[in-house]
């Protein structure tokens, strides 16, 4: 790495907060600290770097936002951490064709503020202020997904660097091809085992003319994703519609001094061309919410009051955490078939009721897709075995419903066991040849999505 730490001077480190930043996202798994840290400036460096690191057989793992779930980040052999926050430049947008072409480390805010005179928007949603490139490393997705879907559908193509070096360009901006095997959909949800995203194109949608959001409150869980099935399946086109649990709400509450009632409740919002469209959305909504017996309706019409729902919305995990202190969250994912919805949570929230640990449900619940948290503290072995065991069950409810073991969070070192039980021995033989194909010599964030 001598070579590394010449050519790039400052932007190549070794400090040791530095190495701590870069030693774990926001998951609960024991932090391990890479040997160094590196800051390059374009695809031709990245490329410079893996090229190198190819050479020594230096491990390499990518690095964003750092807000990863599953230890999709945690250098788990040491080795060089690439972070890509300096290669955030938006490279190119296209209103007429409702594209874009940026860096890896531009983040989704970032790219939203640079679109705001254009009446253009980029509406995936995780919640965190998440990297452009680490969202499509992990097919990420969030509240907006039941309406725009997931970075799978969003992203055209991609610029890949590949681990000996060579630089891949995936994809077009043609909304449509069938020239070829689809690369790009092979590196979107690989999570830097197969290359490392340096720029995306990305599809954009335009901004609606009205918007509107409400709250909800339901009397049971049972009733609130009932509701939600029948919203869904009657085709009415929301563009988010979450579930959180009395736990969840309760945190809320406490943690962004709000007054909702603590029950489950339904966060809805709706785009439409004109308001007279949203305001038919919303009625319909609420008249099947009345049917399953939801009521309390607050509406959130102006922007200021979308945006402080939103954002209790989206800092419900650090509002579980306050409510627990000292303790780490185990959160994890799944998603099912929508009419396997209410069943599937229904299961493993009784799962949850029967153990010693605590927590809370939160669902994209639009698309099928919930979150559980368990509340741990990971030096207490007893917890850890039991958060596991919750999560074990969890996946085998999703799975027996015909669902997947994570619906966004990716696979990382902490779902390996189950996407095997999804795929079987086959197609994950399949992904280690492809591995190898592309890695020969496993230095691509190793240890992460298939075991060697």
């Amino acid at each position: 790495m001598g070579h590394l730490a010449e050519r790039f001077g400052e932007r190549f480190t070794t400090a040791q907060a530095t190495r701590d930043h870069h030693s774990n996202g926001e998951s609960y798994h024991t932090p391990r600290l890479p040997d160094a840290v590196v800051y390059p400036e374009s695809t031709a460096e990245v490329s410079e770097v893996l090229r190198s690191c190819s050479e020594a057989r230096v491990p390499v793992v990518p690095f964003g936002a750092g807000s990863s779930i599953e230890g999709n980040v945690i250098p788990m052999f040491g080795g060089v951490c690439i972070d890509l926050t300096l290669m955030n430049r938006i490279l190119r947008v296209s209103a007429d064709d409702l594209d874009c072409t940026v860096e890896a480390g531009v983040t989704r805010n970032q790219l939203n503020t640079y679109l705001r005179d254009t009446g253009l928007a980029f509406f995936i949603d995780p919640g965190a202020d998440a990297t452009l490139g680490g969202m499509a490393a992990t097919r990420a997705s969030g509240t907006t997904a039941v309406r725009y879907g997931t970075m799978r559908e969003n992203v055209l193509g991609l610029t890949v660097v590949l681990a000996d070096g060579r630089i891949l360009k995936t994809g077009g901006r043609a909304r449509k091809s069938s020239a070829g095997y689809d690369l790009t959909r092979l590196f979107v949800g690989s999570e830097g085992t197969l290359g490392i995203i340096t720029d995306v194109t990305l599809r954009l949608h335009g901004v609606p003319d009205s918007i509107s959001a409400a709250v909800a409150a339901f009397d049971s869980i049972d009733n609130a994703t009932a509701a939600v099935i029948q919203i869904i399946q009657l085709g009415i086109p929301v563009a988010r519609i979450e579930l959180l649990d009395e736990h969840s709400m309760d945190a809320v509450n406490r943690f962004s001094h709000l007054n909702y009632r603590v029950t489950p409740t339904l966060f809805l919002e709706f785009h439409g061309p004109s308001e007279r469209n949203v305001v038919e959305q919303a009625e319909m909504t609420q008249a099947i919410m009345a049917d399953h017996g939801g009521g309390d309706f607050q509406w959130a019409t102006g922007t200021e009051e979308r945006q402080k729902l939103w954002e209790a919305r989206h800092q419900a995990y650090y509002a579980s955490l306050a409510l627990h202190p000292g303790a780490r969250g185990w959160v994890t994912d799944v998603c099912v078939p929508i009419s396997r919805l209410a069943e599937c949570i229904a299961e493993s929230r009784a799962d949850l009721a029967g153990s010693f640990l605590q927590g809370g449900l939160i669902g994209h619940v639009g698309d099928g897709n919930f979150h559980m948290s368990y509340m741990i503290h990971p030096e207490r072995p007893e917890e850890l075995a039991e958060a596991k065991r919750l999560n074990d069950r969890l996946v085998g409810h999703a799975l027996r419903m015909g669902g997947t073991c994570t619906g966004e969070h990716g696979v990382g070192m902490g779902k390996m066991d189950s996407l095997v039980l999804e795929h079987g021995e086959v197609a994950i033989d399949v992904m280690r040849d492809i591995k190898r194909t592309l890695d020969p010599h496993g230095i691509l964030n190793p240890g992460k999505v298939i075991r060697p």
